[in-house]
């Protein structure tokens, strides 16, 4: 007879698990032109083939040819069944462990396990990466808007309160710099002064050690005056004065709207364990979208989170479409 490889075109290294495929496989073709007979005749080479290949003896002495003359066969399998059922195991370990369970609760444990995994990510990101914040007063106007109200004196210019995002790993990297609004903790002496206290957003204007000094209401940092005109308007500069000395690992802050900000002017410097993370984006409303330069540090780990989330985002979507 044929090499049974041959007649079966597998390898002679195959495993039984190819061997049984190319049987079915070589069964189930049609070929055009052939007559009955020839059918019959081709299907009885497969099956010699098959039998020949099955034999606890086959591969021995003369190989599987020789092994065609012996009684003892394995019979073969009579239906068809999918190579996939019978030989792979689910390389995913969630499969692995529920592929057993019925298809309901699969698709049900794998919906609350995703939404799981996509909760702790937005807990994660906001707890070490970006966090959001409303601003609720008019300290910093017009940099940063709060919602007009029935109030006139309130000072807000806009129909709709900024949202803004504060970068919360870049001080891991590199220290806070001059000019940044920046997003701290107050201390506890401001919840006296001001009658508010938590979370703050102002302007970064003392460094630790430096001499701040009010004078009329323009600053003056170890004697050098603050360039504060491109984003203090007029009509927002108060006329205090005052003298102030910043800790170390302290920084001092005031508002943009000087007339109506309760700051490190009453309350005093602000500690470096108290700073949560400058601001880089406005993200609401529509018409004042924006986004500060990162720097390159801040670039390139904020594209890595970016690239993470994608690629998780496309990992779900195809996961959806996949059959159970």
């Amino acid at each position: 007879m044929k090499d049974p490889y041959a007649v079966l075109g597998v390898p002679r290294d195959a495993s039984d698990a190819q061997i049984r495929y190319a049987y079915r496989q070589a069964m189930r073709e049609q070929t055009s032109g052939e007559s009955p007979v020839e059918v019959k005749e081709r299907q009885d080479e497969v099956e010699e083939a098959y039998q020949a290949l099955t034999d606890p003896r086959r591969r021995r002495g003369d190989g599987a040819t020789a092994a065609v003359q012996t009684p003892e066969r394995e019979p073969a399998p009579t239906l068809p069944v999918l190579e996939e059922a019978e030989e792979k195991r689910p390389r995913n370990p969630f499969t692995r462990m529920t592929h057993k369970l019925p298809r309901p609760w699969r698709i049900a444990l794998d919906w609350v396990l995703t939404i799981a995994g996509a909760v702790l990510i937005v807990l994660a990101i906001k707890a070490w990466v970006v966090n959001p914040y409303r601003i609720p007063s008019s300290s910093m106007e017009p940099t940063l808007h709060c919602a007009r109200s029935d109030n006139v004196a309130s000072g807000c210019e806009a129909r709709f309160s900024d949202r803004v995002l504060a970068n919360r790993f870049i001080y891991h990297l590199r220290d806070p710099n001059r000019n940044e609004i920046v997003v701290f903790n107050t201390p506890p002496k401001a919840e006296l002064e001001c009658g508010a206290g938590g979370t703050f957003v102002k302007r970064l204007i003392g460094l630790p050690g430096e001499r701040v000094r009010e004078k009329a209401g323009w600053f003056y940092i170890n004697g050098k005056r603050l360039n504060d005109s491109s984003y203090i308007k007029p009509g927002r500069r108060d006329d205090r004065s005052g003298f102030w000395i910043v800790p170390k690992d302290s920084y001092f802050f005031v508002g943009d709207n000087r007339t109506q900000s309760c700051d490190s002017r009453r309350w005093g410097s602000v500690p470096r364990g108290n700073l949560i993370g400058p601001v880089f984006a406005i993200y609401w409303p529509p018409n004042r979208i924006h986004v500060d330069t990162p720097g390159p540090i801040g670039a390139t780990i904020l594209a890595v989170i970016g690239g993470v989330i994608v690629v998780l985002v496309v990992l779900g979507i195809r996961k959806r479409r996949r059959p159970a």
